[in-house]
Protein backbone atom coordinates (compact mmCIF):
# COMPACT_ATOMS: atom_id res chain seq x y z
CA UNK A 1 0.00 0.00 0.00
CA UNK A 2 1.48 3.32 -1.02
CA UNK A 3 1.57 6.40 1.23
CA UNK A 4 -1.37 8.14 -0.48
CA UNK A 5 -3.73 5.19 0.04
CA UNK A 6 -2.57 4.85 3.62
CA UNK A 7 -3.37 8.54 4.33
CA UNK A 8 -6.85 8.13 2.81
CA UNK A 9 -7.48 5.04 4.94
CA UNK A 10 -6.36 6.85 8.10
CA UNK A 11 -8.57 9.83 7.23
CA UNK A 12 -11.58 7.55 6.65
CA UNK A 13 -10.97 5.76 9.97
CA UNK A 14 -10.66 9.09 11.78
CA UNK A 15 -13.99 10.26 10.30
CA UNK A 16 -15.70 7.00 11.33
CA UNK A 17 -14.36 7.19 14.90
CA UNK A 18 -15.25 10.89 15.21
CA UNK A 19 -18.79 10.16 13.99
CA UNK A 20 -19.17 7.27 16.44
CA UNK A 21 -17.87 9.43 19.27
CA UNK A 22 -20.26 12.25 18.37
CA UNK A 23 -23.21 9.84 18.22
CA UNK A 24 -22.26 8.41 21.63
CA UNK A 25 -22.14 11.92 23.10
CA UNK A 26 -25.60 12.78 21.68
CA UNK A 27 -27.18 9.55 22.97
CA UNK A 28 -25.60 10.09 26.40
CA UNK A 29 -26.82 13.71 26.53
CA UNK A 30 -30.40 12.75 25.64
CA UNK A 31 -30.73 9.90 28.17
CA UNK A 32 -34.29 10.03 29.54
CA UNK A 33 -35.30 13.15 27.59
CA UNK A 34 -36.20 11.00 24.60
CA UNK A 35 -39.49 10.10 26.31
CA UNK A 36 -42.36 12.38 25.46
CA UNK A 37 -43.70 12.32 29.02
CA UNK A 38 -43.63 10.41 32.30
CA UNK A 39 -46.77 8.80 33.68
CA UNK A 40 -47.61 9.17 37.40
CA UNK A 41 -46.49 5.54 37.93
CA UNK A 42 -43.16 6.33 36.26
CA UNK A 43 -42.63 9.17 38.74
CA UNK A 44 -43.01 6.74 41.64
CA UNK A 45 -40.26 4.54 40.20
CA UNK A 46 -37.96 7.32 38.96
CA UNK A 47 -37.14 10.03 41.42
CA UNK A 48 -37.00 13.22 39.38
CA UNK A 49 -35.19 15.97 41.32
CA UNK A 50 -37.10 19.15 42.13
CA UNK A 51 -36.58 21.99 39.68
CA UNK A 52 -35.82 19.73 36.68
CA UNK A 53 -38.14 20.45 33.73
CA UNK A 54 -40.01 17.47 32.25
CA UNK A 55 -43.47 16.46 31.04
CA UNK A 56 -46.13 14.42 32.81
CA UNK A 57 -49.04 12.79 31.04
CA UNK A 58 -52.18 10.89 31.88
CA UNK A 59 -55.88 11.47 32.47
CA UNK A 60 -57.40 14.27 34.53
CA UNK A 61 -58.90 12.43 37.49
CA UNK A 62 -62.67 12.84 37.75
CA UNK A 63 -63.72 15.17 40.56
CA UNK A 64 -60.20 16.56 41.06
CA UNK A 65 -60.39 19.91 39.23
CA UNK A 66 -60.40 22.81 41.70
CA UNK A 67 -60.31 26.40 40.51
CA UNK A 68 -58.50 28.92 42.67
CA UNK A 69 -58.26 32.70 42.61
CA UNK A 70 -57.69 34.22 39.19
CA UNK A 71 -56.56 31.68 36.61
CA UNK A 72 -55.21 29.19 39.16
CA UNK A 73 -56.25 25.55 38.68
CA UNK A 74 -55.38 22.43 40.69
CA UNK A 75 -56.10 18.89 39.47
CA UNK A 76 -54.78 15.34 39.63
CA UNK A 77 -53.19 13.52 36.70
CA UNK A 78 -53.63 9.75 36.94
CA UNK A 79 -52.77 6.66 34.95
CA UNK A 80 -55.09 4.41 36.93
CA UNK A 81 -52.42 3.22 39.35
CA UNK A 82 -50.99 6.49 40.70
CA UNK A 83 -51.94 10.16 40.74
CA UNK A 84 -49.87 13.35 40.83
CA UNK A 85 -51.25 16.72 41.97
CA UNK A 86 -50.77 19.48 39.38
CA UNK A 87 -50.91 23.24 39.92
CA UNK A 88 -51.31 25.51 36.89
CA UNK A 89 -51.88 29.22 36.49
CA UNK A 90 -53.09 30.32 33.09
CA UNK A 91 -55.65 29.61 30.41
CA UNK A 92 -56.46 25.95 29.95
CA UNK A 93 -57.05 24.51 26.46
CA UNK A 94 -60.64 24.07 25.26
CA UNK A 95 -60.37 20.26 25.29
CA UNK A 96 -59.34 20.21 28.98
CA UNK A 97 -61.90 18.37 31.15
CA UNK A 98 -62.11 15.60 33.71
CA UNK A 99 -61.44 12.16 32.30
CA UNK A 100 -59.59 13.65 29.31
CA UNK A 101 -55.93 13.05 28.49
CA UNK A 102 -53.40 15.79 29.23
CA UNK A 103 -49.68 16.38 28.92
CA UNK A 104 -48.24 19.09 31.18
CA UNK A 105 -44.76 20.65 31.05
CA UNK A 106 -43.17 21.94 34.23
CA UNK A 107 -41.22 20.97 37.33
CA UNK A 108 -41.79 18.92 40.47
CA UNK A 109 -42.00 20.95 43.68
CA UNK A 110 -40.77 19.99 47.16
CA UNK A 111 -44.13 18.65 48.38
CA UNK A 112 -44.63 16.41 45.33
CA UNK A 113 -46.90 18.81 43.43
CA UNK A 114 -46.15 19.24 39.75
CA UNK A 115 -46.00 22.96 38.91
CA UNK A 116 -47.10 23.16 35.27
CA UNK A 117 -46.04 25.98 32.99
CA UNK A 118 -48.03 24.58 30.05
CA UNK A 119 -50.97 22.16 29.80
CA UNK A 120 -51.89 20.42 26.54
CA UNK A 121 -55.15 18.50 26.21
CA UNK A 122 -55.04 15.33 24.19
CA UNK A 123 -57.71 14.19 21.77
CA UNK A 124 -59.93 11.18 22.29
CA UNK A 125 -57.96 8.35 23.91
CA UNK A 126 -59.53 5.80 21.56
CA UNK A 127 -57.88 7.27 18.47
CA UNK A 128 -55.05 5.22 16.98
CA UNK A 129 -53.03 6.02 13.88
CA UNK A 130 -53.71 3.63 10.98
CA UNK A 131 -50.14 2.26 11.17
CA UNK A 132 -50.70 1.17 14.79
CA UNK A 133 -54.05 -0.42 13.92
CA UNK A 134 -52.40 -2.36 11.07
CA UNK A 135 -49.60 -3.54 13.37
CA UNK A 136 -52.11 -4.69 16.00
CA UNK A 137 -54.12 -6.52 13.36
CA UNK A 138 -51.01 -8.31 12.10
CA UNK A 139 -50.15 -9.31 15.68
CA UNK A 140 -53.72 -10.59 16.22
CA UNK A 141 -54.32 -8.16 19.11
CA UNK A 142 -56.84 -5.84 17.44
CA UNK A 143 -60.48 -6.05 18.51
CA UNK A 144 -63.01 -4.46 16.19
CA UNK A 145 -64.65 -1.49 17.85
CA UNK A 146 -61.46 0.29 18.77
CA UNK A 147 -59.25 -1.33 21.42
Amino acid sequence: MNARKQRRLMFALAVVFAGAGGAALVVNALKDNVLYFYSPSDLQVRRVPTGVAFRIGGLVQKGSVKRGPGAEVHFLVTDGRAAVPVAFTGVLPDLFREGQGVVASGTLEQGGTFSASEVLAKHDERYMPPEVVDALKRAGRWKEGGT
